[in-house]
């Protein structure tokens, strides 16, 4: 399995296509889903993600407000609705968690990014070479 830690920093700063994600995520198994998807909620709040953050996120992940993982973000609160997409057990709904917690921690890294990091700093994340394109995730 590729370094999630680095895949999934790589999606959220589109330096991979979210369908290469999309294809590494499917070929994990339901526990390394659930494990991924854990992973990816605590990156979000770690990023310092926020009730705001739900509309753009729902917006760059492709989801309809209706779908579940949308109308867990749009409810606020948001450490605890987190908590909540990452633990949706249906195959569908994982998936559908999968690309909206890429674009929560999009959204909330590019703001910390601006107020924390504009003038550089020690986020080994946020020095990701855009060579890695090139590169398919095992």
């Amino acid at each position: 399995m590729a370094d999630p830690y680095l895949l999934l920093n790589e999606l959220a700063q589109e330096l991979r296509p979210m369908q290469q994600g999309i294809e590494w995520f499917e070929s994990l198994s339901a526990e390394e889903q659930s494990t991924t998807l854990r992973l990816l909620s605590h990156f979000c709040t770690q990023a310092r993600a926020t009730t705001e953050d739900a509309p753009e996120s729902i917006r760059r992940s492709g989801l309809r407000p209706t779908h579940t993982p949308a109308v867990l973000i749009a409810r606020g609160q948001i450490d605890q609705q987190l908590g909540k997409i990452a633990g949706l057990t249906p195959h569908d709904e994982r998936l559908k968690s999968f690309r909206l917690l890429i674009a929560v921690l999009a959204v909330a890294d590019e703001r910390r990014r601006k107020r924390f990091c504009s003038d550089g700093c020690s986020h080994e994340w946020h020095r990701l070479s855009v060579d890695l394109l090139g590169e398919t995730p095992t």
